[in-house]
């Protein structure tokens, strides 16, 4: 039996993708979480061998947590799901090490088989997904530079991004501060379209 978890914000879609997922002989979901702050934790305690992530979620980022996984939880595989299919969020699954990228829209067999194939260690993504990925621009930010512009982007300040983060104020300043300057931006604004537009974000 495969034992997932699924991290999915919205309740009507996680509900459809839990039901999904325990049609099948061979899977059970053992936990269900709404925000990305919970994934981590939830899995040290359900112990699964698939964690499907959505990207897009409060708190952490399907990425970042897929990233912690990774680095706290090695047997326990990851897919993530999305409804955008862009370069560059691919390029950033790729190098948060996640085992599969699969869009939200795939039928519901192809879910259920890549949840099969990320168990047994097997890399789950879309091939034009793929190759368009490798053809993207590198991005010149680090994982926690993009963290950070990102929820930048959503609306969040200096102050409340150090405390989501467990930084200091000063040190996320420097980071927004570095983005701007390694992609050549006039201010933080424009750091965050650029970053948006070579869909990094």
């Amino acid at each position: 039996m495969i034992r997932v978890l699924l991290a999915e914000d919205m309740d009507m879609v996680r509900g459809a993708l839990v039901a999904l997922l325990n049609l099948e002989s061979d899977i059970e979901v053992v936990a269900e979480v709404d925000s990305g702050d919970e994934i981590l934790p939830a899995a040290k305690a359900a112990h699964p061998d698939v964690a499907v992530i959505d990207i897009d979620l409060p708190g952490k980022d399907g990425l970042t947590a897929a990233a912690e996984i990774h680095e706290n939880l090695p047997q326990c595989h990851t897919l993530i799901l999305t409804s955008l299919g862009r370069p560059g969020t691919v390029r950033r699954a790729l190098d948060a090490k996640v085992n599969g990228f699969l869009l939200k829209d795939a039928p519901s067999d192809k879910l259920a088989n890549a949840v099969r194939s990320v168990a047994v260690g097997r890399r789950v993504i879309d091939s034009e997904l793929a190759l368009s990925a490798w053809e993207a621009d590198d991005c010149p930010l680090t994982p926690r530079e993009l963290e950070i512009l990102s929820l930048a982007a959503r609306g969040r300040n200096v102050a409340d991004i150090a405390a989501d983060l467990f930084l200091s104020p000063g040190t996320v300043r420097n980071y927004l501060a570095a983005s701007v300057t390694k992609l050549n931006a006039r201010n933080r604004v424009h750091a965050i379209r650029i970053a948006t537009e070579a869909e990094w974000l």
